[in-house]
């Protein structure tokens, strides 16, 4: 069976339970929402330059990065993966070009 979104969220959410001593994702949360957003930033920002760089071992180990960082930063912010999933799913009801026109503006 493969790793998926949902089994890292969990790992998330039970070192979310633990002490900063022992959970480098509990010093994070207990950081604030602007450092956990700083460290999803860089971590972005880094994949994107392994892409430029067409490092793509780089890219993987930085996309794993990103995707754990995007975690704790949702649950530092009160959103949950589920959330995000279900948005995704509405999305998929258009074409990318009908979402993005049928989108607010401004």
């Amino acid at each position: 069976m493969a790793f998926t979104l949902e089994q890292l969220d969990a790992i998330v959410a039970a070192r979310a339970t633990s002490t900063a001593e022992k959970s480098y994702t509990k010093s994070l949360l207990d950081s604030g929402v602007a450092r956990c957003a700083r460290k999803f930033g860089e971590e972005s920002i880094e994949a994107m330059i392994a892409a430029v760089e067409k490092d793509r071992d780089g890219l993987v180990k930085e996309a794993g990065d990103v995707l754990f960082h995007l975690l704790v930063l949702l649950r530092a912010s009160g959103a949950g993966l589920g959330e995000v999933l279900a948005e995704l799913e509405s999305r998929t009801a258009k074409s990318g070009h009908e979402e993005k026109a049928a989108r607010p503006k401004g």
